[in-house]
């Protein structure tokens, strides 16, 4: 815990903290414990009382305690832990006022002291001469000692509160593990969702505008071919045409492959990326070590991991060649791209290695890139088969 400076911002924020911590307290008390006679409407009123203390923490604290899952089933454990806290706060918050405020109004009277002489009375029986320029020496050095503590006093005791408050206000760990498995769950039915919707967009291009693609093209070839009679002007824009509609129709099966190849669900990972291998513009060595497949998910993961490493390869490399490693060790899948062009890749320039990482992370993955200037670059890549 760092201990705030004398005279700090963060030193008057911890005091003020303190100091309206028992007013507040006090007050949610009184409103919380009334209620608790009445489940119904303490379920509707404690995340208004809780929101309270929780704007006082992120106001002079910065701290913020994250609200109890509206799912979660420890629902009314979690309910009855916040009344805890509005029922333990003002015996917490009240001892820490007190010291606090006696620590600085003590301080302050200590070092102004040496003003005894001029605007206390005369002294009384048992109380000490002010007059005296030694007890007003050691008066002064008492408050100059508490005015120093009074900080670290505050921090300590705002520190106290905002333990209390995290472990009785926020999620329990029994919470925070049911949130994580649902959004675990919730992430792996959209990859699935995003990996079918793929599957379907290829499948419809493939069998729809592809298939009209081929006719079309296969039309204008018959027409090219037998319509040699015609005009010049008439001749050349079927040859532009038939031209035209092979070249789409070659951008379209790019796109369809790129998608979702229909041979990695056929015949899949070591057939798909040697297919990518053998189309890449630079020889590349291929390894396919896997003895039983692995879910549709990590094989797309997997096939355009090693597809965009290939393709960043050919167009930022400079590299003669590379080497592509995939193998199976129990429950993970370890994927190694390696190519002897000039390196100096790194995930901040654009290259396509972000979005990579971010499609392995998806799915609980890391990724790890080795690429010093002049070369050689690896990516290697880990993937859970689960």
């Amino acid at each position: 815990m760092k201990v705030p400076r004398p005279w700090s911002a963060r030193a008057w924020l911890d005091t003020a903290h303190v100091i309206t911590g028992l007013p507040v307290a006090c007050l949610l008390a009184a409103a919380t414990l009334p209620l608790a006679l009445f489940p119904a409407a303490l379920r509707h009123a404690l995340p208004w009382l809780t929101g309270v203390q929780r704007s006082r923490f992120a106001a002079f604290q910065g701290a913020r305690i994250p609200p109890v899952p509206v799912a979660s089933g420890w629902r009314t454990l979690s309910l009855w832990r916040q009344v805890g806290y509005h029922a333990l706060s003002p015996l917490v918050s009240f001892p820490a006022a007190v010291l606090v405020s006696l620590a600085w109004g003590a301080g302050l009277v200590g070092v102004l002291a040496f003003l005894g002489p001029l605007s206390s009375p005369p002294p009384m029986v048992f109380t000490p001469d002010l007059r005296d320029p030694a007890v007003a020496v050691v008066y002064a050095l008492a408050g100059v000692v508490l005015l120093v503590l009074a900080p670290p006093l505050a921090r300590v005791m705002a520190a106290l509160d905002l333990a209390i408050a995290r472990a009785l206000l926020g999620p329990s760990r029994k919470e925070l593990d049911e949130r994580i498995e649902t959004l675990t769950e919730s992430r792996a039915g959209v990859i699935d969702a995003a990996d079918a919707e793929r599957r379907r967009i290829e499948r419809d291009l493939h069998d729809g505008a592809q298939q009209r693609l081929v006719s079309l093209a296969m039309n204008l070839g018959i027409a090219r071919a037998t319509l040699t009679d015609l005009p010049d002007p008439a001749r050349q824009a079927i040859e532009q045409a038939h031209e035209e509609a092979k070249q789409a129709l070659r951008e379209l099966r790019d796109l369809v492959r790129g998608l979702h190849p229909a041979v990695l669900n056929d015949q899949g990972l070591d057939a798909a990326l040697s297919g990518v291998a053998a189309r890449a513009p630079i020889p590349v060595r291929l390894e396919v070590g896997i003895d039983r497949r692995v879910s549709p998910t990590i094989e797309a993961v997997a096939f355009f991991t090693v597809s965009e490493a290939l393709t960043n390869i050919a167009k930022h490399a400079a590299a003669a060649r590379a080497e592509v490693t995939v193998r199976r060790e129990r429950d993970r899948l370890r994927l190694l791209v390696y190519d002897d062009g000039c390196g100096g890749a790194t995930m901040d320039r654009g290259t396509g290695l972000r979005g990579l990482a971010q499609r392995v992370e998806s799915v609980d993955g890391t990724l790890r890139l080795s690429s010093p200037l002049g070369g050689p670059t690896t990516i290697e890549v880990e993937l859970p088969c689960a």
